[in-house]
């Protein structure tokens, strides 16, 4: 038996989604994108960090694990409420941070 898989994306579809909503979706994730492509600069100047670090320590830096996780994740959302999926009409939040009460959720296991 093989072990789970390390990364878990998760999306639970809403039973009623509004059939025209996805017209104005794209509008409301303007400030989404705006933020995300700051996070992505970001998550990609602290990859080749991390790279260094683990080829420095051997170890993956928890919080730049924690940091690039938390951008997929949002990014997950966003993609889950206005891209992908049009899985959901609940507004994604603005958090890195994980939560419980939204329909999408992406977790990575800390490899030690």
């Amino acid at each position: 038996m093989s072990p789970p898989y390390p990364a878990r994306r998760d999306g639970r579809i809403d039973a009623s989604i509004n059939r025209w909503f996805w017209l104005v979706k794209w509008a409301l994730l303007i400030p989404h994108f705006l933020c995300l492509v700051g996070l992505w600069i970001e998550m990609s100047v602290l990859t080749v960090a991390a790279g260094i670090s683990i080829l420095v320590t051997a170890r993956y830096p928890r919080a730049l694990f924690e940091f690039n996780a938390g951008v997929l994740r949002w990014t997950w959302r966003v993609a889950f409420y206005g891209g992908n999926a049009f899985g959901t009409d609940r507004y994604p939040p603005f958090s890195l941070k994980s939560d419980p009460t939204y329909r999408a959720d992406y977790d990575v296991i800390y490899p030690e």
